[in-house]
């Protein structure tokens, strides 16, 4: 994906209908996917074209409702003027209707440069399923997270936007680990929706509960893999007896104070 607002839109309906095909029921797609990354695809917002953006935003609306789908779709939302745009993801249901928008609570310093963050959660059920949207550079924040499990969220669907990179970086070797821990700290599913705009450092990638990829998209490739997640599955999660204790912030897990001088001398043999 680029800067090109209409090439982008066609890219996406395509991708539409290929998981209309493959029997999806939602499509999870990167970071400004349609909109192009302000600071990578275009410098800033001059003369940017807020009203062909609207248009093919409709249009992936109005396919979405044909084809009974949901969709989180990466854009730039516009606000009201000197206020910067939102780095958004809007959640479009099966009807044709945005039915919320989630807005990224952590920018990077480059991003705010020229965008706004947000200031909320966006969580939603599908099949019994509880999921949030996150975007990119919440990752740092594992605060975000826990109140997500706290608030019962079975899976994330995170969209990122590191891509158009000189060559490998260090965002290979952190990315997805970092979602790998977030995903086994709290039993999530994770859904990384990475772009592939050459150099990508990483692909897209399909997370389950106890941490492992269990699919991914070739690297510098667009694609599409179809996931399912099943609740009744049960993966390993050393935790689950803890979690709770440590979120109390009890920082351990005995079950009593011991009272023992060999234990609180702690300079002794």
């Amino acid at each position: 994906m680029g800067r090109s607002v209409k090439q982008n839109s066609r890219t996406i309906c395509r991708y539409l209908r290929k998981a209309s095909q493959a029997g999806a029921d939602l499509v999870h797609f990167s970071e400004c996917v349609l909109s192009g990354y302000v600071g990578t695809d275009f410098p800033n917002f001059n003369r940017y074209d807020w009203e062909l953006l609207k248009e093919e935003t409709q249009k992936i609306i109005a396919l979405a409702a044909e084809l009974h789908l949901w969709v989180v779709l990466g854009s730039t939302h516009k606000l009201t003027e000197p206020n910067k745009p939102h780095n958004s993801l809007y959640l479009i249901n099966p009807r044709g209707k945005i039915v919320d928008r989630y807005d990224k609570r952590f920018c990077t310093q480059g991003d705010l440069r020229r965008m706004t963050p947000g200031n909320r959660f966006v969580n939603f059920k599908i099949k019994g399923v509880k999921c949030s949207l996150l975007i990119c550079f919440d990752l740092r924040f594992p605060e975000i997270y826990r109140e997500l499990y706290k608030e019962g969220v079975n899976c994330i669907l995170q969209s990122f936007y590191n891509a158009k990179q000189a060559g490998p970086s260090i965002h290979t070797h952190i990315m997805r680990q970092t979602m790998q821990c977030h995903a086994a700290c709290n039993y999530f599913w994770v859904s990384m929706a990475n772009s592939s705009g050459y150099y990508s450092p990483y692909p897209s990638c399909f997370i389950q509960p106890d941490g492992k990829i269990v699919r991914q998209l070739r690297t510098n490739h667009p694609g599409i893999m179809v996931n399912t997640i099943d609740l009744r599955k049960k993966f390993y999660d050393p935790m689950k007896e803890y979690r709770n204790t440590a979120i109390a912030e009890k920082l351990d897990n005995s079950s009593k104070k011991i009272n023992d001088p060999r234990s609180r001398n702690t300079t002794t043999l």
